[in-house]
């Protein structure tokens, strides 16, 4: 696509300040830029099927701002940038189908139609974004590591077509990755921001639980699930936070962030030497007893070389004789996932169903099962079969319309905040870093699935997570570092991350290519 001069917009790692200074400068305008955006994903997104649905009025959307611009108004923080959304995020005029082909109707199923927006998306649409359309994600977000059971078929890695893109938040990190859009929102309630992100060598933000609403989006976890950025680099995934957190009136847990959002926004720390003196945790079998592949013990020798380099001083494995890899208990034996804050998930989709308003299709949980019986979801086969085996959620889904006993977690939450509260005072830590993955991307249909390395520590916590891009394997697929800290420090861990992506530039723009 060509800009107003006639020449061709170079949309390769575009950033939201460089996209700033293209407007400022009268280089391009929101119309042109996302018509160059549009003409991309029209050449590309049929070999990468990251985005399943279009906004049509998009290229309207975007002359308007300029028609804004041009007046002299005052326009949003981030006006005129294109972004993606996550799926299962409802946003007026298009279905919540969660990837499920049950719950779209040119597929067989029933349209989930909600009346209005949920507030991420609202927050978006007042930060003035263009938003180009909606990612694909894996049936009902259940898995980490693929998209490859939705409606719309599976979704490929941006870094490579043969790799797992990461899940659930996969078209989204796609879109990002492959250069179709500035910024996406993703979501997660164990994974799906961090998996993508690092599968992708990007950066994703796992935000502090109840700093951004995540109402209207459909449910695995109240008490997990939360909203965030994934980006090329950390300035834009912190200016994209800023768009998103607070309170909200629909979502009363963010009362929770009241007087926890820093001064200056979420890139007023960023500094390239903000590593210096800082105490840095290294992983280690006090945080979980694992073993990493060999090559990744390799890239995190090197990436603890380059963090010690940009001045910060390292803790080894100090979470040893803490407690806190005990607290772990798989869903099922032999398996890595920790369900426990799930339980809710039958009460919750009733909730979401509620917020849709009178008209959506399914009004219930009972109507939800009844609709989408031909594929029980929870059945002991079914998508998420392991709930099955969660005493709570089976009596909680007999009586969804009341909310269930969720003590229990929150007794565990209390329990892996206070003994890692504990840790990073005894040791003075500012941060852990680990290798986000234990090992490289397998591929894309086979039977290995992803294992983050903080999933789901931090989701049961309720703890902030930063993944940034640290190089690559012998493969070419992206090894990605978590930076982890205390709640509400995500200025800080950005601030990290950003000294980090300053000091070794390790991401690479993909070479894509047509399937």
């Amino acid at each position: 696509m060509t800009n107003l001069n006639s020449q061709p917009i170079d949309l390769t790692e575009l950033t939201v300040e460089q996209v700033q200074a293209g407007f400022a400068s009268g280089a391009f305008t929101s119309e042109s830029l996302t018509k160059a955006y549009l003409e991309r994903i029209a050449e590309y997104n049929p070999s990468y099927n990251a985005i399943v649905f279009f906004n049509e009025k998009a290229v309207e959307e975007a002359r308007a701002i300029d028609k804004r611009r041009a007046a002299g108004e005052k326009l949003g923080p981030l006006a005129g940038v294109p972004v993606v959304v996550k799926e299962p995020m409802d946003m007026k005029g298009f279905p919540t189908t969660a990837g499920w082909s049950l719950l779209y109707s040119k597929t067989g199923g029933v349209d989930l139609m909600p009346d209005t927006d949920a507030p991420v998306v609202d927050r978006m649409r007042k930060a003035d974004t263009v938003i180009l359309g909606k990612t694909n994600v894996p049936v009902l977000s259940h898995t980490g590591s693929h998209a490859n059971g939705s409606w719309a078929g599976s979704t490929y890695n941006s870094a490579g077509r043969e790799f797992l893109p990461g899940g659930s938040s996969s078209g989204t990190a796609t879109a990002v990755g492959a250069n179709f859009c500035v910024l996406g929102l993703a979501e997660e309630t164990a994974g799906s921001i961090q998996n993508p992100a690092s599968a992708q060598g990007l950066v994703g933000i796992k935000p502090t639980f109840a700093l951004v609403p995540n109402v209207g989006v459909l449910p695995l976890s109240s008490l997990r699930d939360v909203v965030g950025p994934i980006a090329r680099c950390v300035r834009d995934a912190g200016l994209t936070l800023d768009a998103l957190a607070g309170f909200h009136m629909e979502d009363p847990k963010t009362t929770a962030a009241i007087g926890k959002i820093p001064k200056g926004g979420y890139t007023s720390k960023l500094d390239k030497n903000a590593l210096k003196g800082k105490r840095i945790g290294t992983f280690g079998t006090g945080w979980r007893v694992s073993s990493f592949n060999d090559e990744t013990k390799e890239l995190y020798a090197r990436a603890q070389s380059e963090l010690k380099k940009l001045g910060a001083d390292l803790v080894d494995d100090p979470f040893a004789g803490s407690g806190f890899s005990e607290l772990r208990k798989a869903v099922l034996p032999g398996a890595e996932f920790d369900a426990r804050g799930m339980e809710s998930i039958a009460y919750d989709i009733q909730k979401f169903l509620q917020r849709q308003g009178p008209n959506t299709a399914l009004k219930t949980f009972a109507e939800f099962a009844e609709a989408t019986k031909a594929e029980d979801a929870f059945a002991p086969e079914g998508t998420l079969g392991y709930m099955s085996h969660v005493p709570a959620f089976v009596e909680s889904a007999k009586s969804p319309g009341t909310p269930p006993d969720m003590s229990a977690f929150i007794a565990l939450r209390e329990t892996y905040l206070n003994i890692f509260n504990s840790v990073f005072d005894k040791h003075g830590l500012d941060a852990v870093i680990y290798p986000q993955m234990r090992g490289p991307l397998g591929s894309l249909h086979g039977s290995e699935t992803i294992d983050g390395m903080v999933v789901s520590e931090v989701n049961i916590a309720g703890l902030p997570a930063v993944t940034i891009p640290a190089g690559y394997y012998a493969s070419g697929a992206p090894f990605n570092l978590v930076i982890v800290a205390r709640q509400w420090c995500e200025a800080d861990i950005l601030a990290l991350a950003y000294a980090y992506e300053q000091g070794t530039h390790h991401r690479k723009a993909p070479k894509i290519t047509k399937g």
